[in-house]
């Protein structure tokens, strides 16, 4: 093990310090300095640059996620109904960060909307079941506001329309179902992660790269920080009142790592992943849709099939995958000792439990790390039939470390979504997980801030209400406020 002594006598204290520079982060370090613009705050982030992990849109950040074409947020129960509440709730929370992302544009927070582009967003099933559920998802999602300009279609031409390469080349005697929402959009989570870190170092934050944050400590009301300069190797110390967590996959050790309460009983799954991205022009400029499929069985949610146009740097591309596969390291830039060294006494019988109740995914995982290149290419012809391997080029995506945590019935179970991880006192608080992710910060920063500073978050609501109009309602149940909402952030974000 490493022992750190410090070498740098650091005089530095914050208000607040963010640990990790990704869209959480940046999001809510941007909120506290709109909110209190007196208050200090240091960032640290151990790579060079901000957005580099699970922010980065290489790395499957999400981009864009509102529950529109993305089907298992909306399952067919038992007797083949869906309930559209979890779709619809996903959807409200990135109608939130819409809103946020429009009034940092207005206000200079980012140096322009070039982060979001409009883009159709679109489920495609094959086969008579499939297409049957994709009805009763679409008789479900249709009636509500936010859904209301959602389409259906099982006519072969009729999706050439929406996306042609889906089903140029396709048997017409193979039963298809398609829905499709024209007001999606795409987000280059990067881009927005760093034009937000930059705001926040105009605007005062003292924000360092190349900074790893070893270790944290109480420090009576407060926090001790370690933290090491990458370049130097000097180590120093950083107060804080407050601290966030925000590294990713490397927040369940920092959690650990300060001994509070609330951490214990959880532990991470990681999961790793593949996906093709095509280098041909005229086949990336043929598609203008995320198109969603369903998952395999026994597949996680983050393994949903899909064929998507992203927007990265301004630069139009084409994935398809994820291929999910393995590795214990919980960040691409850590290494396989990760997992091992996240055990502790409390985590270990969830972890069991976990691991015998989800033989399934272990087996699903096995099988996908040993798929070859040509199985990869027969899972892109399902949904590009015409595809050519030969100009699809196989890149890592970012590592997910998913949540497991205590259970009174089962010892353990994973969790595939996000969780906030806050002090009893408030004190520091960290994210842990992965999807929808990066596509509903801003609701999820929201709760933080009324979690961790009660005394203050009453006199913060009318600021809140600023950068979030519809700020405290439902857009699903105001038809009349999502539409006037939708044309504002629209305008702004160049979106019409």
């Amino acid at each position: 093990m490493e022992i750190l002594v410090p070498s740098e006598t650091s005089t530095e204290s914050f208000d607040v310090v963010l640990i990790g520079a990704g869209i959480m982060s940046a999001t809510l370090g941007t909120m506290i300095n709109q909110l209190e613009p007196t208050w200090s705050i240091g960032l640290f982030e151990n790579l060079d640059k901000a957005g580099e992990e699970s922010s980065s849109p290489w790395n499957n950040a999400g981009t864009g996620h509102s529950a529109l074409c993305e089907l298992n947020y909306a399952p067919a129960k038992a007797d083949g109904t869906v309930d559209p509440a979890k779709a619809v709730g996903i959807n409200e929370q990135f109608q939130v960060s819409r809103q946020f992302y429009s009034w940092a544009v207005e206000n200079k927070r980012v140096s322009d909307a070039k982060f979001i582009n409009a883009l159709p967003h679109m489920s495609f099933v094959i086969g008579e079941d499939h297409s049957k559920y994709l009805q009763a998802r679409y008789d479900a999602l249709k009636p509500n506001a936010l859904f209301g300009d959602m389409e259906i279609s099982t006519d072969l031409d009729t999706i050439n329309d929406w996306a042609p390469l889906v089903a140029k080349g396709r048997d017409g005697a193979q039963k298809v179902a398609a829905s499709r929402v024209t007001s999606g959009t795409d987000v280059d989570f990067g881009r927005l992660t760093k034009d937000l870190t930059n705001s926040l170092a105009s605007n005062g934050a003292s924000v360092n790269y190349g900074h790893k944050v070893k270790g944290l400590k109480r420090d009576g009301a407060g926090w001790a920080i370690t933290v090491k300069n990458n370049a130097t190797g000097a180590v120093k110390t950083v107060k804080a009142k407050f601290v966030f967590v925000g590294a990713g996959g490397g927040a369940l050790s920092l959690l650990q790592h300060s001994g509070i309460d609330e951490i214990k009983g959880f532990g991470g799954f990681p999961v790793s992943g593949q996906f093709l991205r095509c280098t041909d022009e005229t086949i990336i400029n043929q598609h203008h849709a995320k198109v969603y499929g369903q998952a395999s069985v026994g597949a996680p949610p983050m393994s949903v099939p899909h064929l998507d146009t992203r927007f990265v740097n301004g630069e139009r591309s084409l994935m398809f995958g994820p291929y999910a596969g393995f590795s214990m390291n919980f960040l691409k830039s850590t290494t396989q000792l990760d997992l091992p060294l996240s055990l502790r006494p409390h985590n270990i019988i969830p972890m069991l439990a976990v691991g015998k109740d989800n033989m399934s995914l272990t087996t699903y995982l096995i099988k996908e790390v040993l798929k070859s290149r040509a199985k990869k290419d027969e899972a892109l012809a399902e949904y590009f039939p015409e595809a050519d391997g030969s100009k699809w080029e196989l890149i890592t995506a970012g590592q997910r470390v998913q949540v497991i945590k205590k259970d009174a019935k089962k010892g353990g179970v994973l969790q595939f979504g996000t969780e906030v991880i806050t002090s009893s006192d408030g004190s520091i608080s960290g994210l842990l997980g992965a999807s929808p992710g990066a596509s509903t910060a801003t609701p999820i920063m929201v709760g933080l801030l009324s979690r961790c500073f009660p005394k203050q978050f009453a006199g913060w609501e009318s600021k809140l209400a600023e950068m979030i109009p519809s700020y405290g309602q439902k857009l699903n149940e105001n038809p009349a406020l999502y539409a006037e909402v939708k044309a504002a952030t629209d305008k702004t974000l160049e979106l019409i």
